[in-house]
């Protein structure tokens, strides 16, 4: 503990954003580091705490006391080392992740935690900009072949832990390029995807092999790789989203998010931009259905598009704007959160039930809502209309696709359609066949994502090897 009493004497101060009215003008990050000196006196504030709480808010485990107080004397190198023993990549979690760690800080019973998320990010862009994260390949090769199916968090973790103690590795993607949601889920403005294409060139150094365009179950039979390699990961994701099945859903101009969101993504990264069918917001009335992280990127992606009007409608009644700590430390709250999105101009409206869409011409004109009570029934009177041009629907996803390669290998899944496997051997019904991430656990952050990736490279580990000296 580098001050012991930096909580007394220092405040929280934060990252803050570049004003609204310039950062819509264009998709790149728009968060103003602390600096240096800045980031120091906010690591001073952690307490060391005998319960480090923090530790049990991070599903990745980070040593947070540590490195705060390697930051705060001025020793980023060995902060950086600290990181990384427990997350992969935490330059993507240092941008996206929700920051539970925040929530379950002991200064947080306060409502000044410390400022973890912003410190593990000036950790992570002074190891690139230092050029102290370099590959890191095998001394010895094991003569294992593993193949990884999906290049989200879950899979990039996994696959550079078993690259990293001498397996061969190789990843199948689908689309163009990796990274997953993170590539086309997660907006340019929250997260450069140069981010990822470094930690792809790292990753490649060290030996993993990827293969792109290869759509396993649909494109090339899931059969033929375990017939080529020792074993399988499955991390590809819960990909199938929740549906609205209420009278006029067919109408044009209703879309997932997941549909609306990868266009743009492709778009400013200049990939198979001539698309047959785009979806955009420009100069249209924008209605997104869904109160979480994907319903908030919709709406800054269609206020940059040009959008006449955003409006967010969420099913769930109000949350209230602070919890009550004594009930919730250090789990994490529910509690109104406002993101640097909705702050740019969209409107929210809680306890709305949205019961038919209505058209001309076969696209979508209005939207019929009525107000619902908290058991989500609706209030006789409270019915009115939104005008709405694009719909987008961001209601979350229930599973991964069961189509395709979950089908043709036919493995057991769990009663919430994801595939059944336990998190200490992580595997699934069929012998050499793992799964992990959002396909084993359903949708989720990336911080659990990473974890049960690195989780499961040991348990691959061991199962190829007897023993693994990877930690879980």
């Amino acid at each position: 503990m580098g001050k012991v009493t930096g909580f007394l004497e220092i405040d929280r101060r934060d990252r803050k954003y570049a004003p609204a009215s310039d950062r819509i003008r264009h998709y790149r990050e728009f968060v103003i580091p602390l600096g240096e000196e800045g980031t120091r006196e906010q690591a001073a504030r952690c307490m060391n705490c005998g319960i480090p709480y923090c530790h049990n808010g991070c599903p990745v485990n980070n040593q947070i006391p540590d490195w705060n107080d390697l930051v705060y004397n001025g020793d980023w190198q060995e902060a950086l080392r600290n990181l990384q023993s427990t997350n992969n990549f935490p330059e993507f979690t240092g941008r996206v992740c929700p920051a539970p760690c925040e929530a379950a800080c002991t200064l947080n019973l306060e409502d000044a935690p410390v400022t973890i998320k912003t410190i593990e990010c000036a950790i992570a862009d002074r190891g690139w900009q230092e050029g102290w994260i370099v590959p890191e390949p095998p001394e010895r090769q094991t003569g294992k072949r593993v193949a990884v199916i999906g290049s989200g968090p879950a899979g990039l973790a996994a696959a550079q832990q078993l690259a990293r103690v001498g397996h061969e590795v190789h990843v199948f993607e689908k689309h163009a390029r990796a990274g997953g949601l993170l590539r086309y889920g997660i907006p340019d403005f929250k997260m450069e995807k140069s981010h990822i294409d470094r930690r792809i060139r790292q990753m490649e150094a060290e030996g993993v092999v990827f293969h792109y365009g290869a759509h396993v179950g649909v494109t090339m039979p899931a059969k033929e790789l375990l017939d080529a390699y020792d074993a399988v990961l499955l991390a590809g994701g819960a990909e199938k989203p929740r549906d609205l099945d209420i009278e006029g859903r067919d109408l044009k101009g209703i879309h997932f998010a997941m549909d609306f969101l990868p266009q743009q993504n492709r778009r400013v990264s200049g990939e198979n931009t001539d698309v047959t069918d785009p979806i955009l917001a420009s100069g249209k009335h924008v209605v997104v259905i869904g109160g979480g992280d994907t319903g908030s990127d919709c709406i800054g992606t269609s206020i940059r598009q040009g959008a006449l009007s955003v409006t967010q409608l969420e099913i769930m009644p109000m949350p209230p704007e602070r919890e009550n700590k004594l009930v919730t430390w250090p789990y994490w709250p529910l509690k109104l959160r406002t993101s640097s999105s909705h702050e740019e101009g969209a409107e929210r409206e809680f306890s709305v039930m949205t019961t038919r869409f209505s058209g001309r011409d076969g696209k979508v004109t209005r939207l019929h809502c009525v107000r619902v009570d908290s058991s989500f029934k609706p209030i006789p009177g409270t019915e009115f209309e939104l005008k709405a041009d694009l719909v987008l629907l961001a209601m979350g996803f229930i599973h991964p696709v069961h189509e395709g390669m979950l089908k043709e290998l036919g493995l057991d899944l769990d009663p919430r359609g994801n595939v059944k496997a336990d998190t200490r051997s992580y595997r699934s019904s069929i012998d050499k066949v793992f799964a992990a991430g959002d396909m084993r656990r359903g949708q989720s952050l990336v911080v659990w994502a990473i974890r049960e990736g690195r989780q499961a490279a040991r348990a691959i580990d061991e199962y190829l090897m007897g023993s693994s000296v990877l930690p879980r």
